[in-house]
């Protein structure tokens, strides 16, 4: 009952592709997954141009550009993006017209500039999608599936926990984010959601700072999505646990009137080597562990640009994650940051 694809079906006829951005997300991810598929890369540029170097030889990657004009010019190529939201625009306005691009999240740094993303895909006719990967996550494919069938009857319940500490040091660009935990991280889950659950009716949301990590914006929060009185959605996010595995989590629930779903993301516990992702599902009282052929990290990445490559050949026949839908998953980002600032209800005098 509980087997469903975990996989996007791979391209038959994939074009290279041209990487602009050498950051950890691409060497840790993107190409070890296009490597697994025997997906041709044909060069990369970073503004660190050591970064490219670095990757280019750990890949066994033959041109390393110089510039990104010099990257933007290669012909018949899929150009896959993965820089700080606040570089997405200047590259999208370098491609040739009518390019086949897919973009790392987040798709800029605010709704403002997602709106500016989005009409230069169209006025430049970019084939365009944003690689919000966890969609294509094996256990995420396998629970859209089963909502898709009715296996877990009408949804009811969606909860996402995280507890765990984020090594936001890591990324130079973090400290100098004016947004950050919901923006560069949670999105995905903000995404993942409306996957599987539509569209909510608003938000109510606080992110706040840690006073231990200086020069860092939100790196928590808590989360609750509107969908009317049917169904209760929450998302608790801390990523600054430091006090060990012992109560660490990283889950995200899913309950309906005739099934649950129990999925882990294993990477978020010990980034980027954290254990595998699982998942468990019941449409009664007994749980059954669902084999999974991979995880959010790495193999979840294969989907996006698989999708895309497809979409491009005339092999698939719409986008997954189009701009034009993951502006509404940024509109939702927006909400979050506006409930924040906003404020709660004042408690009035007893």
């Amino acid at each position: 009952m509980f087997s469903s694809p975990q996989a996007w079906p791979v391209p038959t006829r994939p074009r290279p592709i041209v990487l602009i951005g050498a950051g950890a997300i691409v060497r840790s991810a993107h190409l070890p997954a296009y490597r697994r598929l025997g997906l041709p890369v044909r060069g990369v540029f970073d503004v660190q141009r050591q970064a490219a170097l670095d990757t280019a030889r750990h890949f066994e990657i033959q041109v390393v550009f110089d510039s990104v004009e010099q990257a933007c010019s290669s012909p018949d190529v899929v150009f896959d993006v993965a820089v700080p939201g606040d570089q997405v625009l200047s590259v999208l306005e370098a491609l040739p017209h009518g390019a086949a691009v897919l973009v790392q999240k987040p798709m800029g740094n605010d709704l403002q500039a997602a709106r500016r993303i989005l009409e230069t895909c169209r006025g430049r006719e970019l084939t365009a999608a944003l690689n919000f990967q966890l969609r294509f996550s094996p256990n995420v494919l396998v629970v859209h599936d089963l909502i898709e069938r009715g296996a877990l009857g009408e949804i009811t319940d969606i909860e996402v926990r995280l507890q765990v500490r984020q090594p936001w040091e890591n990324w130079e660009f973090a400290r100098r984010a004016p947004r950050l935990e919901i923006l560069y991280h949670s999105v995905h889950y903000l995404d993942a959601i409306r996957r599987l659950a539509g569209e909510p009716l608003s938000v109510y949301c606080r992110a706040v700072a840690h006073p231990g990590m200086s020069g860092f914006a939100d790196t928590r929060s808590s989360i609750i999505l509107d969908y009317g009185d049917r169904l209760r959605c929450s998302l608790a996010l801390n990523h600054t646990h430091a006090f060990g595995p012992a109560h660490q989590a990283s889950m995200l629930k899913v309950e309906g009137t005739a099934g649950a779903a129990m999925l882990t993301m294993g990477v978020n516990l010990d980034y980027p080597d954290g254990p595998p992702d699982s998942l468990e599902v019941t449409t009664g009282r007994e749980w059954e562990g669902v084999p999974l052929r991979g995880s959010w990290f790495t193999e979840a990445f294969e989907g996006p640009m698989s999708n895309l490559q497809r979409f491009v050949a005339g092999e698939d026949d719409a986008l997954i994650s189009p701009m034009a839908d993951a502006i509404r998953t940024m509109a939702l980002v927006e909400a979050c940051y506006v409930s924040s600032t906003s404020g709660g209800t004042p408690i009035p005098q007893p």
